[in-house]
């Protein structure tokens, strides 16, 4: 009999250790991140007293694949338009946050004298608070729904965006032996550049091909179009020089604008989870005991670093976003550990050889402990913010409370600074979609047709147009938009002094635009500089005046639109939209927080005004999401259903109340569920029976024996219903279902 490949083997040994690990951790309430540690730990070569893997090469091939899928995944949760919704605060403390965090690492790795490589590494993972832990943390603890938890988990978002930036950077600098400033500015550029370039495209593409094969996709098809496309987004990325994970993230986060992002979450999740687990695994195996024995001293400065430091800096920076003292030390406290970033971080270095190996094993072993201290510094952070509170500075405490109400209206922001940044935002999208067409029709069109054409003259004028045809859309939107606007209107209209400032802008649109025409006409003939350029400007005004080009223009903006507001038209459509007010209440402790209905409620069956959840609690039910359906502002004759999302308005104690009441108010468990299970059987009605001679509605079978009849078997090929009016026979062949009970006592009637 052959013998199992080694991967087989290995990960039937990882899978059923991390399946005992994990259900133990489960039971002590521990974050399942931790099991797959240690089970790591278990099955590693570190581990004299157990079985190990065989082949570490393949395990490290599967966790690079769940990393890839974790960060899909994460793109899948993630929307850009989120982000543009939270305004300026998350994103100014994420930032402060991971700016002195990295810092901090950084100079502690100088400390301790390690290598510069190993110091810029660490103050990357020391400034990735982990999503999956403090998430976690927040639901065993009951504090989902405090409105500092929605403010911690903003921060979480971003950092996780910023984390992949930060991958592709440090990537960037390893690659060279002298990093300096120019190579970073130019490494933020090329990603800023794809970024764009990627979701703008995929945003115009990607809907447009799930809307069309709509129809034809069920739950399968969709993940392994899901999938395929997160895998070819991978391999794209890495042709261009980025890390397959970034490729990945980016899919997902094209994907998430999509009316079916839900269901690809859902039908991805399961793959997720299984190369997730092995990622964390694989973690688990580089745990080498005698390295945290001979860096224990480094691993306690490295946890202190991060619980001092994020319960400083952290708080601080959440107050800079506009948060009261209370409400960033409950924040800047709940975010001191580091997890799964930390760790890919780690996996990145170790991967292009630029990190000292005894690295990987510290950051894990600080973690663990700090995902450990996760609950604690959690429940900490009020006790110390009372301690602290009475003996601040009453000038301190004014200025920390200006600090805190410090929110700008973004109706108020200079109409100036509006306009042009929006001039601004359109430049760069539409200079980087023409350059995108430029240098694919160089690259392939231009070669193709000098195939094709006798002479290279005919190539190139052909190449030219074909060129300058494709990008007039963008070139003409990115002139003429915005010219109209209505804080153009208003600066016109208020001063002359605007006109010539106004004008300007325009020249200077008009330039950049005929800047790529020009380019295109130098690449491909020789008329001197003056007259091409000249001839750029004129084929720009061209496309201004152009009916077509305007018609074109306008019609691929709408259709990105429409597409980057799939959902929320979907949304819109069939009742999903949130009412306006949500999430705009005044009072900075009331919110709005979703809750599920459990499928094994009390309250199931009941409405509103018997439940009387206001009175109760103190809340208000403001809409309730079922079945794909919106029911906005219910009134009380609504009934609830299991598994009904209900979206409640209250305080933090009136909804962790609420969240207690609909958790615990739930039926217990059927002792004899098994016992009771229903049965389907066949009797035949005998001389002597009861029922001869009376109809079903005479013979009272279901009251009596909780019997439901099924029907008459009369030698057709489906069964015949047993009409109102049909008495039984002796002879009779009737199908009836019950309990086993109920079944046996009908027999003994029979």
């Amino acid at each position: 009999m052959s013998e199992l490949p080694a991967l087989i083997q290995d990960l039937a040994l990882i899978l059923m250790v991390a399946g005992v690990v994990t259900i133990i951790f489960k039971k002590l309430k521990q974050p399942l991140v931790l099991g797959y540690i240690m089970a790591g730990f278990l099955v590693s070569p570190h581990m004299p007293y157990t079985t190990s893997v065989v082949d570490m090469s393949n395990i490290k091939l599967w966790a690079d694949i769940g990393v890839m899928f974790l960060l899909f995944s994460l793109g899948l949760d993630f929307s850009f338009k989120k982000i543009l919704k939270m305004g300026a605060s998350p994103i100014i403390s994420t930032i402060s946050i991971i700016f002195c965090m990295t810092i901090l690492g950084v100079c502690v790795g100088f400390a301790f004298g390690w290598p510069k490589m190993d110091c810029i590494f660490l103050g990357g993972m020391l400034a990735m608070s982990s999503t999956t832990i403090i998430y976690k943390a927040f639901g065993d603890l009951g504090l989902r729904q405090q409105q500092f938890a929605g403010l911690v988990m903003s921060v979480l978002i971003l950092e996780d965006i910023l984390a992949i930036v930060m991958m592709v950077m440090l990537s960037a600098i390893a690659s060279g032996s002298n990093p300096d400033g120019g190579q970073m500015i130019g490494s933020i550029v090329k990603i800023g550049f794809f970024l764009i370039l990627w979701l703008v495209v995929g945003i115009f593409a990607v809907p447009l091909f799930l809307r069309s094969v709509r129809k034809l996709i069920n739950a399968e098809v969709l993940l392994i179009v899901s999938l395929g496309l997160c895998c070819a987004m991978a391999v794209f990325s890495t042709k261009v020089g980025f890390s397959s994970a970034f490729g990945a993230f980016i899919m997902g986060s094209i994907l998430a604008e999509t009316v079916e992002a839900e269901n690809i979450e859902k039908v991805v999740e399961p793959v997720k989870n299984l190369f997730g687990a092995i990622f964390f695994v694989s973690v688990g195996m580089l745990v080498d005991p005698k390295i945290l024995v001979d860096y224990a001293i480094p691993i306690f400065v490295l946890v202190m670093t991060i619980i001092i430091g994020q319960s400083v800096f952290g708080s601080f920076s959440f107050m800079l976003g506009g948060e009261s003292l209370k409400s960033a030390m409950r924040c800047g406290f709940s975010m001191a550990q580091i997890g799964e970033f930390s760790f890919i971080i780690a996996s990145l270095g170790l991967g292009l050889g630029v990190i000292s190996d005894f690295l990987y094993p510290v950051v894990v072993a600080v973690s663990v402990i700090t995902t450990f201290l996760t609950p604690y510094m959690i429940r900490f952070a009020l006790p110390v913010y009372n301690a602290i509170e009475p003996r601040l500075p009453s000038r301190l405490i004014s200025l920390l409370n200006r600090l805190s109400m410090s929110h700008p209206d973004s109706t108020e922001h200079n109409k100036w600074k509006s306009l042009l940044t929006q001039m601004g935002v359109n430049v760069v999208v539409y200079s980087i979609l023409s350059s995108a067409v430029i240098t694919l029709m160089f690259m392939f069109f231009h070669p193709f047709m000098a195939k094709m054409l006798p002479q290279s003259w005919y190539a190139s004028a052909v190449t030219a147009l074909v060129s300058v045809t494709l990008i007039a859309p963008f070139l003409r939107a990115m002139v003429v938009k915005k010219n109209r606007s209505e804080e153009w209107k208003a600066l016109w209209a208020e001063s002359n002094r605007n006109h010539m400032p106004l004008i300007f802008t325009f020249v200077v649109r008009v330039v950049i635009a005929a800047s790529f025409v020009f380019y295109i006409l130098h690449h491909m003939f020789d008329f001197g500089f003056v007259i091409m350029f000249f001839a750029g400007v004129g084929i720009v005004f061209l496309m201004v005046f152009s009916r077509s080009i305007k018609h074109n223009s306008i019609m691929l903006e709408r259709l990105f639109i429409n597409n980057l507001r799939s959902r929320d038209i979907e949304a819109q459509v069939h009742g999903k939209k949130r009412p306006l007010y949500e999430g705009r209440l005044l009072d900075r402790d009331i919110h709005i927080a979703d809750f599920e209905v459990p499928g094994n409620s009390q309250w199931m069956g009941q409405t509103l005004r018997q439940l009387n959840l206001g009175q109760k609690y103190g809340v208000h039910v403001s809409s309730i999401l079922r079945g794909g359906f919106r029911l906005n502002i219910p009134d009380g004759d609504f009934i609830i259903f299991p598994h009904d999302r209900l979206q409640v308005i209250g305080s933090d104690d009136q909804l962790a109340k609420f969240s207690a009441a609909i958790e615990g108010e739930t039926l217990g468990e059927d002792a004899e569920l098994e016992k009771r299970e229903m049965k389907l059987r066949q009797i035949i009605i005998g001389g002597d029976s009861p029922f001869i001679g009376q109809t079903l509605k005479d013979s009272d079978i279901r009251r009596k024996y909780s019997i439901m009849v099924v029907g008459l078997e009369e030698g057709e090929e489906n069964l015949s219903p047993f009409r109102p009016d049909r008495k039984f026979q002796e002879g009779d062949i009737v199908w009836v279902v019950g309990e086993q009970e109920s079944l046996d006592a009908l027999i003994g009637e029979k």
